[in-house]
């Protein structure tokens, strides 16, 4: 096996298993609970459920269709349609939404398992106009999975990441740190190297402020 191989066969297993400990945080949620505000502003729990979904539906399409060697459109009418479909159903009930969230797992993780060789060496292309390559589409997911799930404020933070996903994570926001920064300032601040890697990774993601830290865009 090449290090592609293994490298999609880590993702694959770590978003499923956080696809499942999503799933578990969602068993008992009310109709009330998902009218009530998330951590991100703006959006209630609805939202943030709504957004799961389409996500999980929107990776199945691209992976469809970069296996017949087609650059497909994640979101078909891009950031104004992702928008829109947020929207429509945010303010299901809690069953519909969970409902919808399992679902789209599902029909997810067996797109992985269908996709050819060909797709998993395609691209896309995201809400923003930007390429994205579907050998790093499922890493893109588990990122959301995990992120999300901490922004529903329910009972799982972000100290309970899973800890593979965090340190493939700190890499990738480390270098993109660096590569942000004019020559000669390129280090992580000190006080961020103190941190946990949990909490190091949510003040990377704006998910959390430090004192003595700037306060970076928020994923």
């Amino acid at each position: 096996m090449d290090d592609f191989g293994r490298t999609l066969n880590i993702h694959v297993a770590g978003c499923a298993e956080s696809h499942q400990r999503l799933l578990q945080s969602l068993d008992s949620l009310t109709d009330d609970q998902c009218r009530e505000p998330s951590a991100l502003p703006g959006w209630t729990r609805g939202h943030v459920l709504s957004h799961l979904a389409r996500n999980a539906e929107s990776h199945v399409h691209v992976l469809q269709c970069a296996a017949r060697g087609e650059v497909g459109e994640q979101y078909v009418g891009g950031a104004k349609a992702r928008k829109e479909g947020i929207e429509l159903h945010a303010n299901d009930s809690a069953e519909s939404l969970v409902s919808a969230v399992r679902k789209s797992i599902y029909a997810l993780e067996g797109q992985w398992a269908a996709t050819n060789s060909e797709g998993w060496q395609g691209h896309g292309v995201n809400s923003a106009g930007a390429s994205i390559a579907m050998s790093d589409i499922v890493f893109l997911r588990w990122r959301e999975v995990e992120v999300h799930h901490a922004d529903l404020a329910l009972a799982f933070t972000f100290a309970d990441w899973n800890s593979t996903y965090v340190r493939y994570e700190l890499d990738r926001q480390v270098m993109m740190w660096r590569a942000s920064k004019p020559m000669g300032l390129t280090p992580v601040p000190k006080i961020a190297l103190q941190l946990s890697p949990n909490e190091r990774l949510a003040w990377f993601l704006g998910r959390t402020e430090v004192e003595g830290l700037p306060k970076p865009p928020s994923y």
